[in-house]
């Protein structure tokens, strides 16, 4: 009987500090959102050059991260924000791009990024079953992506970017519900940062996937 009740007891702990957890992860995505904002507009008449140097820095920073996690929780929440700056920076011309040129296409972007990661999150949040297959699916598509994204650089493919984004879309939203797992199976809180750059680029990414799709409609 004691033995049943420390272990309810034990779930319930482990419960209190997944959504500790949870809350802490949020709360270093919305910062890093903020301060990408911050970067996207300090860098929105950026010239290319300048804007290749920030993205280099900015996967450095996740890079770095991965050696001071568990090491130290200051430099490594340091190195998030500096890479929420530095991606900002490389995609402020690219936002600017559009808020000037068709700023619905821009709003679209974001309410359907909105829906579209809480959508997935819950379903990735709540569903039991092992998404890490999912993940590492994901992780080839991706790859074969980058390749596709490449080929039409140089091949006109008849709504070869629709069909980019729409795949894309689709691998991340098995990154998303991926790593709303991670967050609730998760009791590590040293982890939070890791787990909000995960999640962060969740978001970029499909917000500039939804951008190339609302912005080729308003083209037609």
């Amino acid at each position: 009987m004691s033995g049943s009740l420390a272990y309810r007891q034990m779930g319930v702990a482990d419960r209190g500090q997944a959504h500790a957890l949870f809350a802490q992860t949020m709360a270093y995505v919305a910062g890093t959102a903020g301060l990408f904002a911050l970067g996207a507009y300090l860098g929105r008449g950026m010239t290319g050059a300048i804007g290749i140097i920030a993205f280099i820095a900015a996967f450095a920073c996740l890079i770095a991260m991965r050696f001071t996690a568990g090491r130290s929780t200051g430099w490594t929440v340091a190195l998030l924000g500096a890479f929420g700056v530095l991606i900002g920076l490389t995609v402020g011309p690219i936002v600017n791009y559009y808020a000037s040129t068709d700023p619905k296409a821009v709003w679209e972007a974001g309410g359907a990024t909105a829906l579209f990661i809480a959508g997935f999150g819950a379903a990735g949040y709540a569903t039991r079953r092992d998404l890490a297959v999912v993940a590492r699916i994901c992780f080839w598509a991706l790859l074969a992506l980058i390749v596709f994204g490449i080929v039409l650089i140089f091949v006109n493919i008849p709504a070869g970017a629709l069909i980019y984004s729409v795949l894309g879309l689709v691998i991340f939203a098995g990154f998303t519900m991926f790593d709303f797992q991670r967050v609730r199976r998760n009791t590590d809180r040293a982890s939070a940062p890791l787990l909000a750059a995960s999640i962060f680029l969740d978001v970029l990414n499909v917000f500039l996937f939804f951008l190339q799709i609302f912005s080729g409609q308003s083209e037609n």
